[in-house]
């Protein structure tokens, strides 16, 4: 590669949608780049960079920044960087347009280098699919390791149609918070929005993470801790370790636990920010926690945030509002307003469930709400007149304007359904004379493994302290292989004891403290084993979500020992008499605590057999009644608003059309052979892969040993030692930008054996490139683009003629075509202006059905969220604002779209 100087400009041969690049600086080994039209910015390595010099000559067309066109009469040079003299006026190479598009098939052409006809017609399959790819709606949901659930598509899809998704993921527990947030993420970062992505989460779950992001998106984090940072540090003592990686994760601890740490993380220009686990982020009124306050100066600074909380009001209703308030302070400013609001959701979820179920709204109805929204009132009336289509119109704008709102998603087990069921075991021990409770609990629990058998049991208390001696005492009572898991191990011995467990040959029992009741999976065992009942009921319903989840097969055996008359029979019949919390997930646990505390808390010091039943019959009664008032008012809002049936369907028809796609499969085997790979075929839509004769460094690395794929998702999920291969998996991403990268494939030479004279043809392949910073995501609607069309050597158009499109070619050496003086420096000229203004016409028709796309999309959601905005606060004004700006830039780039050679082969027919 010639030697790089400021000031010169370079193309990106790896990634020629990023325009025209000018080196902007020089650093040992390494040269940056800025590419001005797309608002990146690169390092490269000097040896083996992907960049070719952008170089002019005498005759050549050039355009400027302000879209002046010249034709250059010389060229010369200054410190490496060229002068165009165009005319009197002398244009350096700085000055040339960032989205100039350069030469390369034609000069290959011209030198006689062209390849086979399988290469290039390789290289336009991998344009089309790529073009298919970047426009697709489930790009960054078809690469997931996942089963399509409708409940889960239906988030992820709704999130990711936001400009700036800040919301509280808040499903109950099992039903998948992290699968949504993977989806959510990886889509966000495979369009570009979000290239720099924090994961907070709580101290036993990095390496949980890690593992979920690699194994199910194939997305690699870098796991963060005070040793890595200071590593970085000892290196760049000036740097921010947190802008060593794009996509980290780290404990929220070591940025609580550390001022510099938290004001590093809060500097380091986030696009993404998601905290797991969010319910313990404490705030108070005039009194936030520390962490709280951390994730909070993140979280100000940073466009996309996510929380995940299946227990969104284990801190009360204070608590709730304080994770709100993180996603959107404006709204949520007002604690009082926030608990007033909540009161009206009944009646407006009343009027939803009626439309639902055919109805139409009554004239009070109308009065109440359509008198108030414009949008509301259009729907209604359209409903009255016979419009079937505005039923889930209207029903859409209710819930967005008057109900509980965009920014909060939860999902329970009523909802979904298909969960096996919970039965609960009631243990009353009676102490003997002269045991212990500690002793009478170890008995029981041997016994209870003896007549379990192999099945595994998973066991949570409260303290490590209990854990211990709980462990301690049964391996005196019975031989068994029992692991820990509590807070005293290191990282890395909970995921070697959590995988112990996991194993089928391996440990039978997994003895946690509290920290085992949260993020864990452990859904292949169906026994429970409860010590020392938590007070909160949100708590348990933790504990039991390591079991009952998604994924879960059996019935979920819960075991609950206790010593008769103490603590443990108060809670044990409170929550299994009186709240059902054991067998059901509980509704409204927050309220049922805070109405019964005092009097638990009394009859665990002191029991009373008869005011124990008194309080069972109260908070039966109770419990009823709350759940009846949230089933009719704020969770059947939410319930509606988060899982939205059509939308998730469209979503997984769409993933399922991709899924089934075997030419897709058939030209990835073919690329695959390009690169000189082994490929092999081990059964249907699975094949083995080794890196023997590989050609070509820029691909992932690959096992010595060669890795097996699979294209079947059904396989995929129940084999996780082969890789799921999709259009999202990294290998093709990389493949498809090494092949587009190179020049193979980009110039040909074929014969043509036809009646008629001879004569010349030149098929063109231009893309349509729509050069504009990622975060507009503008390729869903401007992909890039092949527009291919074939010229005759007399000007005429054979894009479309049956005869060529059909003609079977064979290959030729074209030296002596290209050599002729004729052909050379007429023909070929002609043909390739004329090819240009047949794509350059083409591209006219694309921008403007674009346009009107976009504009459509664009114009529709921003009257959505005006009309919203006047009775639903929860619409910021700087959404509304940030979508006109999209709008505006989208509609400039779409507008600036230009057209690159990318392929061409002539053609000669002969008799």
């Amino acid at each position: 590669m010639e030697a790089p100087a400021p000031g010169q400009r370079w193309i990106s041969q790896s990634e020629p949608e990023l325009g025209l690049g000018i080196v902007s600086g020089l650093e040992g080994s390494f040269v940056d780049v800025r590419f001005p039209a797309a608002g990146e910015k690169r390092r490269y390595a000097r040896n083996g960079a992907p960049l070719r010099r952008a170089s002019f000559h005498a005759g050549d067309q050039i355009s400027l920044r302000d879209g002046t066109a010249l034709q250059i009469d010389s060229v010369s040079s200054i410190d490496g960087a060229l002068i165009y003299h165009c005319g009197r006026r002398s244009v350096p190479e700085c000055d040339l347009a960032d989205t100039l598009s350069l030469g390369g098939p034609q000069e290959r052409l011209l030198a006689a280098s062209t390849d086979d006809l399988q290469t290039f017609a390789l290289r336009a399959e991998a344009v089309e699919w790529r073009c298919r790819m970047q426009a697709s709606p489930v790009r960054g949901f078809i690469g997931g390791r996942v089963d399509p659930i409708p409940h889960q598509m239906s988030i992820a899809a709704d999130v990711t149609g936001r400009l700036l998704p800040r919301v509280l993921l808040a499903d109950e527990v099992g039903l998948g918070k992290t699968i949504e947030a993977g989806l959510i993420l990886h889509r966000l970062n495979l369009t570009g929005r979000a290239s720099r992505i924090l994961v907070l989460v709580p101290d036993a779950l990095p390496h949980q993470w890690f593992v979920e992001l690699l194994r199910r998106f194939n997305l690699m984090f870098s796991l963060f801790d005070e040793e890595r940072c200071a590593a970085i540090e000892a290196g760049d003592p000036e740097g921010n370790p947190f802008l060593d990686s794009q996509l980290v994760l780290c404990p929220l601890s070591l940025l609580s636990e550390s001022p510099k740490r938290a004001q590093q993380a809060a500097d380091a220009a986030w696009d993404l920010l998601i905290v797991d686990e969010a319910h313990h982020l404490e705030w108070a009124v005039g009194a936030p926690g520390v962490a709280y306050q951390v994730v909070e100066a993140i979280a100000q600074r940073v466009p996309g945030v996510l929380l995940l909380t299946a227990t969104p009001q284990q801190l009360g209703a204070e608590g709730h509002f304080a994770r709100l308030r993180l996603l959107d302070p404006d709204r949520y400013g007002d604690l009082d307003a926030f608990l007033e609001e909540s009161g009206r959701y009944e009646q407006v979820a009343q009027v939803v469930d009626r439309i639902l179920q055919g109805g139409g709204m009554s004239p009070e109805d109308r009065e109440l709400f359509a008198s108030h929204s414009p949008r509301v009132q259009n729907h209604a009336a359209e409903l009255a007149g016979g419009d079937e289509t505005a039923r889930q119109r209207l029903v859409a704008d209710l819930l967005d304007e008057f109900g509980t709102g965009r920014v909060m998603f939860r999902n329970t087990r009523a909802v979904i359904q298909g969960f096996p069921p919970r039965k609960c075991h009631l243990r009353e021990l009676v102490l003997e004379a002269g045991t212990t409770p500690a002793e009478a609990l170890a008995r029981w629990l041997a016994a209870t493994l003896r007549e379990l058998g192999d099945a595994k049991v998973l066991l949570i208390c409260r303290t490590r302290k209990l854990a211990e001696d709980t462990h301690e005492r049964l391996l005196r009572e019975i031989n068994v292989h029992a692991v820990l898991f509590h807070e005293g191990l290191t990282l890395m011995q909970r995921d070697r004891h959590a995988a112990a467990f996991a194993d089928p040959e391996g440990a039978r029992i997994l003895i946690c403290s509290e920290i085992g009741s949260e993020g864990r999976n452990f859904q292949f065992a169906q026994h429970l084993v409860l010590y020392d009942l938590p007070r909160d009921p949100e708590l348990l319903e933790q504990r039991i979500g390591r079991l009952d989840r998604i994924g879960q097969k059996g019935t979920i055996n819960i075991h609950v020992p206790f010593i008769a008359g103490s603590e443990g029979e108060v809670l044990a019949r409170w929550y299994h008499d009186g709240l059902d919390a054991f067998e059901h997930s509980l509704q409204g646990a927050t309220q049922l605590l805070h109405s019964f505390a005092a009097e638990i808390e009394e009859l665990c010091s002191c029991f009373n057999a008869k005011k124990l039943a008194g309080c069972i019959r109260r908070s039966q009664a109770l419990s009823r009644e709350v759940r009846q008032k949230l089933e009719r008012g704020h969770n059947r809002l939410l319930e509606l608003n988060s899982c939205k049936p059509r939308l998730a369907a469209r979503m997984i028809e769409r993933i399922r059309d991709v899924d089934a796609e075997l030419d897709f499969e058939r030209f990835f085997i073919r690329l695959l052979d390009h690169f000189g790979m082994h490929v092999e075929e081990m059964t249907h839509r699975t094949w083995y892969i080794r890196p023997d004769n590989l050609i070509t460094d820029a691909l992932p690395s690959l096992p010595e040993e060669g890795l097996t794929f699979s294209f079947d998702r059904e396989r995929a999920l129940s084999r996780d030692h082969e890789a799921f291969l999709t259009w999202d998996h990294p290998l093709v991403c990389a493949a498809l930008d090494v092949l587009l990268g190179s020049p193979a494939g980009n110039a040909g030479f074929a014969f043509w054996k036809a009646s008629g004279g001879e004569g010349l043809v030149l098929q063109a392949c231009f893309i349509a490139e729509c050069i504009a910073p990622p975060s507009l995501h503008a390729t869903r609607f401007m992909p890039a683009m092949p527009l291919r069309v074939a010229v005759d050597h007399q000007g005429r158009d054979l894009s479309a003629d049956a005869a060529f499109t059909r003609a079977k070619l064979t290959p030729g050496d074209p030296t002596r075509t290209v050599e002729n003086e004729t052909v050379r420096h007429k023909l070929l000229p002609t043909m390739l202006g004329k090819a240009q203004q047949l794509a350059e016409a083409q591209l006219k028709s694309l921008q403007q059905r674009a346009t009107a796309a976009m504009r459509k999309q664009m114009d529709e959601e921003i009257s959505r969220l005006e009309d919203l905005q006047a009775r639903n606060p929860h619409v910021r004004p700087e959404e509304i604002s940030a979508l006109r700006d999209q709008r505006d830039a989208l509609a400039a780039a779409i507008g600036a779209t230009t057209v690159r050679l990318d392929a061409v082969r002539l053609v000669l027919r002969l008799r």
